[in-house]
């Protein structure tokens, strides 16, 4: 990292912020998506359920509706591990810029 390098500008730093929130919210909305076709299709859920059972895995916040099938319970097994993962990278996505302007403002070495 260069010490002599000026910090990003506001503006600029903002759009940076905006673009990396967009593709957070695109992977939560490709996420989300994936798991109400696998629950209305695994599960036979409607398509209300299964948008409410993929948005609360997703969250952390747990299922809803039981799955009775195995071919359901594998989906919702798989499904909730790859919502843990797709929650902790978008976290990290939206608070990289964050991280990374922090860091140069306090001139942390590699």
């Amino acid at each position: 990292m260069k010490h002599n390098k000026n910090i990003l500008p506001t503006k600029e730093f903002a759009i940076r912020q905006v673009r990396f929130t967009v593709i957070a919210l695109s992977l939560i909305i490709f996420s989300v998506l994936i798991g109400t076709l696998g629950y209305e299709y695994y599960g036979g859920l409607s398509w209300i359920d299964s948008f409410y059972n993929a948005s609360m895995i997703l969250t952390g916040m747990g299922p809803v509706n039981p799955m009775v099938t195995s071919s359901a319970k594998l989906f919702a097994s798989f499904y909730a591990l790859f919502s843990g993962i797709v929650f902790l990278s978008t976290v990290a996505i939206f608070f990289s810029p964050i991280a990374h302007r922090l860091l140069h403002m306090l001139h942390v070495e590699d």
